[in-house]
C-alpha cells in the first residue's frame, strides 16, 4: 500500500531523541559533578522560552499562509504540529555553552535561536520548501556577541577531565551516526587537528601544546552536536566535506591569525551562509528526520514514497516518478 509515511515513521527512531538524551546527560553531569556555573533559573528560563517560541511561531503564520483555490470548499484547517525536539536541542546547547548574568539574556538567546528557523531561511534548490541558514544555537550566540550583549561563552568550563571528554565523544558519535552526518563531523575534526598540529610543527612547539588545545569539551560539543546539524549542513557528502574544510580553516584562522576567541562559532556562522551555494554546486537529497540519508541525489527529480506491506520486514522505499507524485498528492487530499 502506497502513501503511508506515518507507518514508516513509527518504526524509525528519531535521531533527535538520542541527541536530547545525550545533551541532557552532559548538562546534568556538568551541574552535579563538574561545577558548571549555570543557575537553575537560567536553565528553566532557557528551556521554557525555546519551547514557547517553537509552539507560538508556526501559529502566528497560521492560517494566513494557506492558499485556497477560487471556488474550492473551505475545509477546516488543522493546526500546525509542535516540533519540540529541535527547540529542546537548541535550548540544551545554549545552557551548555552560553553564560549571562541575568536570565533575560538567556531567554533572548532562546528566542533568537528558535525564531531564526522561521525568519532566516532560503528556498531550497528545487523549490522543495525552505532551509534555515544558521545553526540555531550558533546563530543566537554569534548574534548576541556581535551586538555586544553582556553574554559570554565558557569554552574551558569542563577542564581536562579525560573521562568526561571521552563520554562526550562517545555520545556525540552515537548521535551523528544515527543522523547520517558522521562524515561532516569526522572530516571537520581531521581538518582542524591537521591545521593545529601543522602550525605547532611549523613553529617547533612541543606536541603537548596542540594536545592541550584540543582537550576542550567545547570543541567536542561543537564537533559532535553543532556542525553536524543535518538541517543546516549541505545535502551531499561532497558538499559536507567541503563545508567541514571551510569551517575548520576559518576557525583556525580566527584563533591563530586574528588571535580572537570563539573562532569555531564565528567560522560556522560565516560559512553557513555558503550552504545554499554548495547545495547548488553539489546537489543532494533533502534530509528528513524520519528517513536519514547520506545525501545521494535522486535521478530526474524522482522522490521516495514509503510503502508498508503490513509487517516490519516488508517496509521499505519505492521510487516514484514526477508524474506519479502529483497523482499521489491528489489521492492524499481526497482521503
Amino acid at each position: 500500500m502506497t502513501g503511508r509515511p506515518d507507518a514508516a515513521r513509527r518504526g524509525t527512531w528519531d535521531p533527535r531523541l538520542y541527541q536530547i538524551v545525550a545533551l541532557s546527560a552532559l548538562l546534568a553531569a556538568g551541574l552535579t559533578g563538574f561545577g558548571f556555573e549555570v543557575p537553575p533559573s537560567h536553565v528553566v528560563v532557557t528551556l521554557a522560552s525555546a519551547l514557547a517560541v517553537q509552539w507560538l511561531a508556526p501559529r502566528l503564520r497560521w492560517p494566513f499562509g494557506r492558499i485556497v483555490p477560487l471556488g474550492a470548499p473551505m475545509a477546516p484547517p488543522s493546526p500546525p504540529s509542535f516540533e519540540w525536539k529541535s527547540a529542546l536541542i537548541s535550548a540544551l546547547s545554549l545552557c551548555l555553552l552560553l553564560r549571562a548574568r541575568h536570565p533575560a539574556w538567556m531567554a533572548l538567546a532562546a528566542l533568537i535561536a528558535v525564531g531564526s528557523k522561521f525568519v532566516l531561511r532560503v528556498p531550497r534548490a528545487h523549490g522543495d520548501g525552505y532551509k534555515h541558514v544558521l545553526n540555531p544555537t550558533n546563530g543566537a550566540i554569534v548574534i548576541l556577541l556581535a551586538a555586544g550583549a553582556p553574554v559570554w561563552v565558557s569554552p574551558g568550563q569542563w577542564g581536562n577531565v579525560a573521562f568526561f571528554a571521552f563520554l562526550m565523544a562517545c555520545l556525540g558519535g552515537l548521535v551523528v551516526n544515527r543522523a547520517a552526518r558522521s562524515d561532516v563531523t569526522f572530516a571537520f575534526i581531521v581538518f582542524y587537528m591537521s591545521l593545529v598540529f601543522g602550525r605547532s610543527l611549523w613553529l617547533g612547539e612541543p606536541l603537548v601544546i596542540p594536545l592541550h588545545r584540543l582537550q576542550s569539551g567545547a570543541l567536542l560539543l561543537f564537533t559532535f552536536f553543532m556542525i553536524s546539524d543535518p538541517r543546516t549542513t549541505p545535502n551531499s557528502r561532497v558538499g559536507r566535506i567541503l563545508f567541514a574544510l571551510l569551517v575548520a580553516y576559518g576557525a583556525w584562522y580566527v584563533q591563530f591569525r586574528m588571535f580572537r576567541t570563539n573562532g569555531l562559532l564565528w567560522s560556522l556562522a560565516f560559512f553557513s551562509l555558503t550552504v545554499p551555494l554548495i547545495d547548488r554546486l553539489f546537489p543532494g537529497t533533502r534530509y528528513e528526520w524520519s528517513r536519514p540519508t547520506i545525501g545521494r541525489p535522486t535521478p530526474n527529480g524522482v522522490t521516495h514514497e514509503t510503502i508498508d506491506s503490513g509487517s516490519r520486514s516488508g517496509r521499505g522505499l519505492r521510487v516514484v516518478g514526477p508524474d506519479a507524485q502529483r497523482l499521489l498528492r491528489f489521492l492524499r487530499s481526497q482521503s
